[in-house]
Parts: C-alpha cells; sequence; structure tokens
C-alpha cells in the first residue's frame, strides 16, 4: 500500500479510502491511485482488512442436496443477491444430517463469516443454539423451524390442501400422499395441508394411504409400491417435493399404470420439463430464486439492525395446471375455462 501510495503520489490513508470505499475522493486522485495499482500488482490483504473492520465480507451458506433442482435455483437467487451486494458466498452441502451440520455451521463461524443462510436439517436444535449462543446472524430458508430467526420460506399447508380438493373435486375418495423425509418443517407442514384438504373435502384420514419417501427418488419408488399394493390403493397421488416425483412415476409405470387414466398424479414442487411429461405434471411451482434472493436481503437487513424483532416470511407458490391430475387441457383447476 505504501508504494502504491508513492506512485500515486497520494497518502497510504488515500489509498485506503479507494480500495475499501470507505470516504470520498476526487476523480482524479481515485484514478491514480487505480493506475498505481495496476502497475504493482497491489491486492488487499482481506484477512487483516477483516481484522480491522470486523467484517468479511463473506456469507455461510448451508444447505441440502445441492444437486436437488430445487436448492440449486435457491442457491442461484442467493449467489446473484449476494454479488449485487459485494458478498462472498462460502458453501456447504449438510446432506441433512444433524451432526454434520453443526460442524459445518461452526466451521463457517470460526471463519468469521458475516452471517448465515441456513436450511435446516431434520434435527438442527443443536446447531441453532449454537448460532443464538455465538450470537452469528442467520436467516432459515425454506424450512421454518425457529422464530428466534428471521425465516423465509414457501407457503406449504394451504397449497397442499389445495391439491387435496382439486382432486377430490375431480371425484377420487382415496388420495394417496407420499410425503418428504420425517422431521423437516416442509415435510410437517405438507402432511398437515394434506390432512386439511380431506377435511375440507369430508373425506377421512386413511394412515395406510401416507407412506414415507425419503425425500429422494429411491425412497418415493419404494413408497408408491406400497400404497399400490394396499387392499384399496389410492386412485390419486401427491406427491411430496420434486426430489421424489420420477421415482413415483417410474413405480406407476412399473405397475402398469397409466397417468391420469388409470391414476392422477400431482405433486407440490415443479421440477424442469415437467410440461415436456406425458401428460404435463400438474403441480405447485414455488419462487424458488426468489427465496434466495429474500434471504440474503434479510441477512443484511439483520446486519444494519441486528436488534430488530426476527421475522418469518412466507412466498406463495404458483400452480401450473396441467393434465397428470385427469383435467382437460382447456381447463383450470378450478374448473374455469383458458379461454
Amino acid at each position: 500500500m505504501a508504494e502504491v501510495a508513492r506512485l500515486a503520489g497520494v497518502s497510504i490513508a488515500t489509498v485506503s479510502y479507494v480500495v475499501n470505499g470507505t470516504r470520498q475522493v476526487r476523480e482524479e486522485t481515485r484514478r491514480r491511485v487505480e493506475r498505481a495499482i495496476e502497475q504493482t500488482g497491489y491486492t488487499p490483504n482481506t484477512l487483516a482488512r477483516s481484522l480491522a473492520t470486523s467484517s468479511t465480507e463473506s456469507i455461510g451458506v448451508v444447505i441440502s442436496a445441492i444437486t436437488n433442482p430445487y436448492f440449486a435455483e435457491v442457491l442461484a437467487g442467493v449467489d446473484r443477491a449476494a454479488v449485487r451486494a459485494g458478498r462472498i458466498l462460502l458453501l456447504a452441502d449438510s446432506h441433512d444430517e444433524p451432526k454434520y451440520e453443526f460442524e459445518v455451521v461452526r466451521d463457517l463461524c470460526q471463519r468469521r463469516v458475516d452471517g448465515i443462510v441456513l436450511a435446516p436439517s431434520t434435527d438442527p436444535a443443536r446447531t441453532l443454539d449454537y448460532l443464538v449462543a455465538s450470537k452469528v446472524p442467520t436467516v432459515l430458508v425454506d424450512r421454518l423451524v425457529d422464530d428466534r430467526f428471521d425465516q423465509v420460506g414457501p407457503e406449504n399447508e394451504e397449497s397442499t390442501a389445495h391439491l387435496v380438493q382439486h382432486l377430490a373435486a375431480r371425484g377420487h375418495r382415496r388420495i394417496g400422499m407420499i410425503s418428504g423425509l420425517s422431521g423437516l418443517g416442509t415435510t410437517t407442514e405438507r402432511l398437515a395441508g394434506y390432512r386439511k384438504g380431506l377435511k375440507r373435502s369430508r373425506l377421512p384420514y386413511d394412515a395406510s394411504l401416507v407412506a414415507e419417501g425419503h425425500s429422494n427418488t429411491v425412497g418415493a419408488h419404494a413408497a408408491t409400491h406400497r400404497l399400490l399394493a394396499t387392499p384399496e390403493p389410492p386412485t390419486a397421488l401427491i406427491v411430496g417435493n420434486n426430489a421424489m416425483i420420477v421415482g413415483s412415476m417410474r413405480a406407476l409405470r412399473g405397475a402398469g399404470l397409466l397417468v391420469p387414466n388409470d391414476i392422477a398424479l400431482v405433486s407440490y414442487d415443479d421440477l424442469p420439463g415437467a410440461d415436456l411429461l406425458a401428460p404435463p405434471l400438474t403441480a405447485f411451482a414455488q419462487p424458488c430464486a426468489q427465496l434466495g434472493e429474500r434471504a440474503i436481503a434479510m441477512l443484511l437487513q439483520r446486519l444494519t439492525d441486528p436488534d430488530a424483532a426476527p421475522r418469518t416470511e412466507r412466498l406463495g407458490p404458483r400452480l401450473m395446471h396441467r393434465r397428470s391430475c385427469g383435467c382437460p387441457a382447456d381447463t383450470r383447476a378450478d374448473g374455469t375455462s383458458d379461454a
């Protein structure tokens, strides 16, 4: 920095103002400093700067199943918003393992990230208590499980209830549910929505019509087979997230069932190419990228105002009404025409 200052004919403090953007300097002076930086190849010592400013300009992101298209889109939104804010991301996949989740969160805190965006695992209590004790600003995304934190996620209950009611309106009385991994906040809320939809449709809850798909293709395949093997199998099926859709579809095809002629199929969660399936899949599409962008916005607000009351926000999914539910192509889920 001293060499840059000498070449530019300014003080070391002025170089610091230009590099860190902490004070306004004249445009001519800024250009001289930038030319000197280019000549010397100077790069700021980010570790030293973080010690001086108490900020590393970095954000830790801990989510599960990065290969899941849903979380990939959420992460894209997080990254886009972080770049706009001049922040760098440190990313970890928790694999939905509570012990590993705690370890990676602790490591990120020890690296002095300014804050964390976390999609909690099935049993995040230890991790969340650690974050509270460490006073690390944190936003929970997707899975809203602790109101001590800022949280942003999708609306789950009413959307799932809507799917049940839609299938019931189509005449189905045996509506099955492939639920996600047990213990996840999203799984709990969607199961609650399933029961709410049954109650509104005056249908009894039957535990034999619910099977856990463990939020993966293999689990959903096995769960679908279990439901089809019951004495009175479902005539319609709701899949709890997009990570399980392919598994359920493979099981139905293996059983020789055609969608929607033999069984109706809908999903909470859309997936890329769902409109190209035969038939196109009816699903609720979550605002994935917006969830990620909103999580960063909330975290930046928390950094600015650490004493503000925690907030929980929900973003509504959009119904992609197609034909796997058994509706004609020219009608909406509420029975109205597209025309």
